[in-house]
């Protein structure tokens, strides 16, 4: 392969990871439970540090396996009792009846403190416990699962710089090099990473349209709008996220840090690939632009903000989308900029039920934006954000995102601290 596809290849390899739950939870469990092996003891005392945006994301969000228990405390009692760390995303796995009876006891028996971080870096989670004059600590920042330190009793064992941030790397990535990419990258590098993302996240759907979760967004959609293949795209994709932010066990494999959005880029393009019955091969080569689109949106927005992830990964569906209806690469290009002049807008307002229906209003605008491109209908740059070309309005929502709705993300904190209170 050349060094392009090499780097395209690893950049997959590094995002399509699966996860069990929601990740900003299970991220804060993952550093409780590095810190508790650390101190070798079951903690008295706990201390939490996180930034606005992992509290936004964990305050509203079960925290899965764990019966029901929503919150940073329940995370850093569930990452404390399951142990584990080395399963990173998936160390919540393995509980049971008397684990999840031990985190509530935990509960009940150790204070836990929360309090802002002080760092100015949007993803930062800091956990330091105590037993007796002993103690340690440990510090997330920038990615799910990237420890920047660990100390214990005031010695640093492990210590890296994070001043870099870890999406500028992507910038390899275009969307002419993402389809370039899918269409000529040897099928059996694809099918491992894109294959069992396709796998884990058809089986949580299923899961979240046969059994009741949530809000049930998937299987309303369903009942009111019936098994025609565009809304089926959209509930398979709801239901996946119905079942994953109401404390089902299944895991998910993510796209930029985030399970919503590796279920939204992937299950619409499932749906329309067994509608279409297209090959295997067609299938993992359109979801993997889907995904790959998504991570290019993401990279300039950054892993968390005031901006709906699921909207980039909508688009990327769209994308997908039409690349298994043979699209060029100005068709996918336009199918891009009709759905992001559409779903620009929405807000996140942190992990939870309605993270369901966010995701089926972002799978609409991906679907809206190819049938408008199919019959020839497009937006045009200098409607509204759009650029004449799809890098620049990429670059555009990125700066929207990052930079316009830092008020917007500061403002839907404080609203859900207040709530707290």
């Amino acid at each position: 392969m050349s060094i392009e596809f090499e780097s395209i290849t690893e950049i997959l390899r590094d995002e399509l990871v699966p996860a069990m739950g929601c990740t900003e939870p299970i991220a804060v469990a993952y550093a409780a439970a590095i810190a508790s092996e650390t101190l070798g003891k079951t903690p008295d005392r706990c201390e939490v540090y996180v930034s606005g945006n992992i509290l936004k994301n964990v305050k509203s969000v079960i925290v899965p396996n764990t019966g029901g228990l929503k919150g940073i405390a329940s995370a850093v009692a569930a990452g404390i009792v399951a142990g584990g760390s080395k399963d990173k995303l998936e160390l919540l796995a393995k509980l049971d009846d008397a684990g999840r009876a031990r985190i509530r006891d935990f509960l009940k028996a150790v204070p836990v403190s929360v309090q802002k971080s002080v760092s100015s870096c949007v993803f930062d989670i800091g956990v330091k416990l105590f037993f007796g004059d002993e103690n340690a600590y440990v510090h997330i920042a920038l990615q799910h699962t990237n420890v920047v330190g660990i100390e214990k009793n005031g010695k640093v064992l492990f210590s890296k710089d994070y001043s870099e941030s870890a999406e500028t790397r992507k910038s390899v990535l275009d969307i002419a090099g993402a389809l370039r990419y899918c269409e000529e990258v040897p099928l059996d590098v694809l099918e491992p990473l894109v294959g069992r993302q396709i796998e884990y996240n058809v089986k949580i759907a299923e899961e979240g349209l046969t059994n009741d979760y949530g809000a049930r967004v998937g299987k309303t959609l369903l009942d009111a709008l019936g098994d025609g293949v565009h809304n089926r795209a959209k509930a398979m994709a709801a239901a996946g996220s119905d079942a994953r932010m109401n404390g089902c066990g299944l895991p998910v494999i993510i796209v930029s840090g985030s399970g919503n959005q590796g279920m939204t880029a992937s299950l619409p393009v499932v749906v329309y690939a067994k509608h279409l019955n297209v090959s295997r091969e067609k299938l993992l080569r359109a979801v993997a632009l889907s995904d790959l689109v998504t991570i290019r949106l993401k990279s300039g927005i950054g892993r968390l903000s005031a901006y709906c992830g699921a909207v980039s990964a909508g688009v990327g569906a769209g994308a997908g989308i039409c690349y298994l209806h043979g699209g060029t690469f100005e068709q996918i290009a336009h199918t891009i900029m009709n759905a992001l002049a559409i779903a620009s807008g929405i807000v996140c307002d942190g992990a939870k039920s309605s993270c369901a229906g966010k995701i089926a209003e972002a799978v609409e605008a991906g679907l809206l934006g190819f049938e408008m491109e199919r019959r020839g209908n497009r937006f045009h740059g200098g409607d509204g954000i759009l650029e004449g070309d799809v890098e620049h309005t990429i670059d555009n929502v990125g700066e929207l995102a990052r930079i316009g709705m830092r008020g917007t993300d500061e403002e839907i904190i404080s609203l859900m601290i207040k709530s707290l209170n």
